[in-house]
């Protein structure tokens, strides 16, 4: 991959790097995950995976449930489209600049957990709809 510059040319480059034809989902996720100073042991542990299982997507030989997809963006700091696909503007890949400062990677972390929560009680709230419709649809009132 190319080196990592902090002109602005250097930044255009980098994110044509990160296209598909170029780089797997295996090279995004790595370096997202080094570029929010984790360890494949960290984002497992974030992720509540085993570390085996995050070297196994980085080495594109498995791939992460919808789910842990949605969960990786949030912790990681970067789009589901750039980790998915590698496109997206610069704005979309993560920054180059080292790990987060610790109080930016707390607020991430819980914003990553908020959304897990929120996506657990939206599927509650559809099974419980779906029951509810068929409760009433049958007249057992």
């Amino acid at each position: 991959m190319a080196e990592h510059g902090t002109d602005e040319g250097t930044m255009r480059e980098e994110a044509l790097v990160f296209t598909d034809d170029v780089a797997t989902f295996g090279d995004r996720l790595t370096h997202a995950r080094e570029a929010a100073g984790l360890s494949v042991a960290g984002l497992a542990r974030r992720l509540g995976v085993r570390r085996p299982l995050v070297e196994a997507w980085e080495a594109d030989q498995a791939e992460p449930r919808a789910n842990q997809m949605q969960m990786m963006s949030g912790l990681l700091g970067v789009s589901l489209r750039w980790l998915l696909t590698g496109e997206g503007g610069q704005e979309e890949a993560p920054a180059t600049g080292g790990p987060l400062p610790g109080e930016t990677r707390a607020m991430l972390d819980d914003l990553a957990r908020m959304r897990v929560e929120v996506l657990a009680l939206a599927g509650r709230m559809g099974e419980l709809e779906g029951r509810l419709r068929a409760r009433m649809g049958t007249g057992g009132r």
